[in-house]
């Protein structure tokens, strides 16, 4: 290791881990991986549970920012069991990111893994598949409003929705998330069937719902998903790569958002606001990014990286365009 903070540049950032550290922010615990399904969705029916026991527009409102929340959650948790972080075992990785996680919310974890290995590889340069979530900016505060009302009032989800489907189906235009990263000759994996363990588990969801004596409450989960998850993606993909300093700097292409409690339950699930370091090493679980943090910063390696505090600032920069 380095003798002092001081040389710990950006090219060698990996000097400050020793290999015994580095070792140990590897080690994927499953018993953190059922812990962290566990709580997401206790968090869901604890909201619809609120909603059930004090129907009002101000619960109905607060239940539908913390399911959004989890929702993307679950897309957090499914974006874990693509970098094989969610559990040691491969195949109870690969199922429990799709059944408990990715499928209620619609996606899959096989291609969601192929199109965001790219994403990492070729973070901030022209081929990267998610550069169109982050060029706009910064914008004007009319356009940023414009854009939280459309996720707001479902445009958003409804667009999303309709994309989706096409894309599963094989009716979509035009390049989409099951056809990034794959190798020659391959072909994506669409069709009617892959709609098949959506719908199933979104039935699971709503028979349980529908055993407890309240099947309404599935309606909270329909329109989180059209409305607060599109917000609160929204939110994470500004955080995370809009506006940041240099593309071609691992420590200034991608930001970190020190989240306060709300912010975590409301905005940044699973540890998702520590994505500069996510992206140094990007197969540390969830769960141990906080310790990754302060080990980086007590060295001093992120003296000058791209950290934020708190996502207000965040977007008041993103929307700083003169109108």
């Amino acid at each position: 290791m380095s003798s002092s903070p001081e040389t710990w540049e950006a090219w060698n950032w990996r000097d400050a881990l020793s290999v015994e550290e580095r070792r140990e922010l590897l080690e994927v615990d499953d018993l953190h991986g059922f812990l962290s399904i566990a709580l997401n969705w206790s968090l869901v029916f604890a909201a619809m549970a609120l909603v059930a026991w004090a129907p009002n527009p101000v619960t109905i409102v607060f239940a539908l920012f913390v399911i959004g929340a989890r929702q993307l959650g679950f897309a957090i948790l499914m974006h874990e069991a693509a970098h094989r972080s969610l559990f040691g075992t491969r195949w109870l990785n690969d199922w429990a990111g799709n059944w408990l996680a990715a499928y209620p919310v619609w996606a899959e974890v096989a291609p969601y893994r192929r199109y965001h290995l790219v994403h990492h590889a070729k973070t901030g340069s022209a081929d990267d598949p998610d550069l169109g979530l982050i060029t706009p900016f910064p914008i004007t505060r009319a356009s940023f409003a414009r854009k939280v009302f459309r996720d707001l009032s479902g445009q958003t989800g409804v667009k999303q929705a309709k994309a989706v489907f096409l894309r599963d189906v094989g009716w979509g235009a035009g390049r989409s998330q099951r056809d990034q990263g794959m190798s020659r000759g391959e072909r994506p994996d669409i069709g009617w069937r892959k709609l098949l363990p959506v719908a199933l588990t979104n039935a699971v969801l709503l028979g349980i719902l529908t055993f407890a004596g309240h099947p309404a409450l599935y309606l909270l989960w329909v329109v989180a998903w059209l409305t607060t998850y599109r917000l609160v993606t929204r939110i994470r993909s500004i955080a995370e790569h809009a506006l940041t300093p240099d593309a071609n700097d691992a420590l200034n292409n991608t930001r970190t958002t020190v989240a306060r409690w709300w912010e975590r339950l409301l905005i940044a699930p699973n540890r998702v606001n520590y994505h500069l370091e996510h992206h140094l090493i990007m197969t540390v679980p969830h769960y141990k990014l906080p310790r990754f943090h302060r080990m980086l910063r007590e060295r001093g390696v992120l003296k000058d990286a791209c950290v934020a505090y708190g996502y207000l600032g965040v977007l008041k920069n993103a929307a700083s365009k003169a109108d």
